[in-house]
């Protein structure tokens, strides 16, 4: 029995129901999320959820992000073919393949060592040459091989440290969730030609933190 026309359908509906709608309309990126199989990188005992607006457990207490949010994050950051990208929190390689489609090399940080190994494992096996993963914990800065044309947080900070900024080229992207529940804000930063950095908050969103994130001062009576 072939179910790939159903699989086809499911995740056309998903462009088009979820994705398209939530002001997802950069035709490169929509043409991408048909390409790049969304269920080859989702736990096999999760594939059917593949193409729902949901977070996947992925293991470890880790999610892999709702489908809008990771088409939004990647049209946000408007990728060029030579732009080389830092990914803060690799989990299962999805978003790895989205980034390394549209840029130059992405440079992939996990304090997951199991994550770090599958997503290299589905990585390779879909032909992806232009990714460096790395294990180590890239929360509150990630030094190596900066600066970056763009970077993208795949797990939200209480706190925003400048060290990210920095790590910015002129005319660097850099988009992360902020903030604490229930409500936090995504955003995207513009580091422009002089080195000064422009925030803009896209839209509200909430998901899990990245693990070690800097906390925010707390007062204490």
């Amino acid at each position: 029995m072939n179910l790939q026309p159903d699989v086809e359908r499911a995740r056309f509906n998903m462009v088009e129901q979820q994705i398209r709608t939530w002001e997802v309309l950069d035709q490169r990126v929509l043409d991408l999320l048909l390409r790049v199989h969304r269920e080859d990188f989702v736990p096999p005992q999760y594939r059917a959820l593949a193409f729902v607006d949901m977070e996947i457990p992925i293991g470890h207490g880790e999610k892999m992000l709702a489908p809008r949010l990771e088409a939004r994050m990647v049209q946000e950051l408007v990728l060029r073919p030579r732009d080389k990208i830092l990914e803060v929190g690799t989990g299962s390689g999805y978003m790895t393949a989205l980034l390394a489609s549209l840029g130059g090399h992405v440079t992939s940080v996990e304090i997951v060592p199991e994550f770090t190994q599958a997503a290299g494992a589905r990585l390779a096996a879909h032909g992806f040459a232009n990714v460096t993963l790395e294990t180590g914990d890239a929360a509150r800065r990630w030094d190596r091989h900066s600066p970056y044309d763009a970077i993208v947080l795949t797990g939200s900070l209480p706190v925003l440290p400048d060290a990210f900024q920095k790590s910015l080229l002129p005319g660097g992207r850099l988009f992360a969730v902020v903030g604490e529940p229930p409500v936090m804000q995504a955003r995207l930063i513009i580091c422009g030609t002089a080195g000064a950095c422009s925030s803009t908050v896209l839209f509200e969103t909430c998901t899990a933190p990245l693990r070690n994130a800097l906390q925010p001062a707390r007062f204490v009576f």
